[in-house]
């Protein structure tokens, strides 16, 4: 009887219809997803007016959805090898669509936080979810590219809340950008339709029928019999029920640890110019002009760097680039901090950008690449969800600095010195267990 590798045959296909579909609905997913998280940053001068907060309440309400993120990535990511990709997706987007609509309709602080913090576990869950399906359907020799583009969307919500948000707020108020947030949960049922599973869990419930009607689909001149049987790498079968586990084994341990390193330097990075890089240039005497303005450079740097490091990765090994991106990072910061001239001040923001969110973006496509299909939600859940200490220290210890009153130049140096620390632990992870160099080993047809 003839027996088809499934893993081996989606890593040598070419890219078809059927990986548009898995593409298109990932890219909407986290357009959708980077809006939801960009929206309070938008509405929040309006929010501290209308509820009479002060900034420390306000930071509060603001970061309510990031302890959310945390948790979900770690959780829901992890849940998701267990329960079915689409099934979780659908519930992440039901999570953060009709919880973030919700916070439009309320009055108070405690409320707001509340219902953000449950909107961020749908933000934080579906990141692992949609990296690991983009990664593991993906033809190998396009496998980071087309992660990459997939959180480019994550940087396009964050272009579209400032485009959008600033005319909806001040034509119907700042809970409208919110109510159309709700949106998107008339997306599930089609989710639910068209979006296979994972390989590794249809193999591990016997849905032989399904795995080779896909596998048809994935590559159409190949003559497949329901007589064939679907098989998965051997190494890997049976190891699905205890994923996290499996993070720590085939000698994967000390690089799960380097990859949590990485991520959480670069979400350190990443948030500490959200937080203080607008302050940090007005304490310097320059002005960006609008934060919309900013936003969109910042975010359109973000998306050229991922895409140029996927396209990169493709054709170089995905760890030098990414290591070169954060030591890209690590100058272009201290530059920042040296830059006195506003239209230079443009570029070097630009550059930025794609040197660090951009980066960030490249290491959850790296983080995918690494992890093998059965535990991939899992590894890039727990990546970003132990990622996001970096994230929630960042904010406070940069105020911290600030509060020195430490020269400019300094503070974008403490910075830059994560980036520095994101390229040694990438540099010391063991690329030879990754699941890209495994599957380059594996052949697709065998009797």
């Amino acid at each position: 009887m003839q027996s088809l590798n499934a893993y081996a045959l989606a890593a040598e296909s070419k890219f078809g219809r059927f990986h548009g579909l898995i593409l298109f609905w990932c890219v909407l997913i986290l357009i959708i997803d980077g809006y939801d998280l960009a929206v309070v940053g938008a509405a929040l001068p309006a929010i501290m007016q209308d509820m009479n907060v002060d900034p420390t309440s306000a930071g509060i309400m603001a970061g309510s959805a990031l302890f959310g993120t945390m948790l979900g990535a770690i959780f829901l990511g992890t849940l998701a090898d267990r329960i079915g990709r689409p099934k979780m997706i659908a519930i992440c987007v039901a999570l953060f669509s009709i919880f973030t609509a919700a916070a439009g309709f309320t009055n108070d602080p405690i409320t707001f936080s509340i219902s953000r913090f449950i909107a961020g576990l749908g933000i934080g869950g579906v990141l692992p979810v949609c990296t690991a399906q983009m990664g593991e359907y993906s033809p190998l020799k396009l496998r980071t590219r087309l992660v990459t583009i997939v959180f480019a969307g994550y940087s396009v919500g964050g272009i579209l809340v400032a485009l959008t948000a600033k005319q909806l707020i001040e034509s119907h108020g700042w809970q409208w950008v919110f109510y159309v947030a709700g949106l998107p949960v008339l997306l599930i049922p089609f989710i639910l339709k068209s979006m296979p599973d994972s390989i590794g869990f249809m193999l591990k419930k016997g849905r032989q029928d399904e795995l080779r009607e896909i596998a048809r689909q994935i590559e159409p001149g190949l003559n497949i019999s329901n007589d064939t049987a679907m098989t998965g790498n051997p190494a890997m079968v049976g190891k699905q029920e205890t994923p996290v586990r499996n993070l720590f084994k085939d000698g994967r341990g000390f690089s799960t640890v380097m990859i949590w390193a990485a991520f959480m330097t670069g979400l350190f990075m990443v948030y500490a110019l959200n937080s203080w890089l607008t302050k940090l240039m007005a304490m310097a005497g320059f002005s960006l002009g609008s934060a919309l303005n900013y936003v969109i450079v910042f975010n359109v740097g973000s998306i050229a760097g991922a895409i140029f490091g996927g396209w990169l990765s493709d054709r170089l090994n995905i760890k030098h680039v990414l290591v070169s991106f954060y030591i890209v990072g690590a100058i272009a910061l201290t530059l920042l901090g040296y830059t006195r001239s506003t239209t230079l001040l443009f570029a070097v923001v630009f550059v930025v950008g794609a040197s660090t969110l951009g980066t960030q973006l490249l290491a959850y496509a790296y983080a995918g690449d690494f992890y093998p299909s059965t535990i991939r939600s899992t590894g890039v859940g727990f990546a970003s969800g132990v990622g996001r200490i970096g994230a929630i220290v960042a904010p406070v210890l940069i105020g911290w600095l600030v509060s020195l009153s430490l020269p400019l130049e300094q503070n974008f140096m403490a910075i830059s010195l994560a980036g520095l620390i994101g390229a040694v632990a990438v540099t010391m992870i063991n690329q030879s267990c990754a699941d890209s160099t495994q599957a380059r080993k594996a052949p697709a047809l065998s009797n």
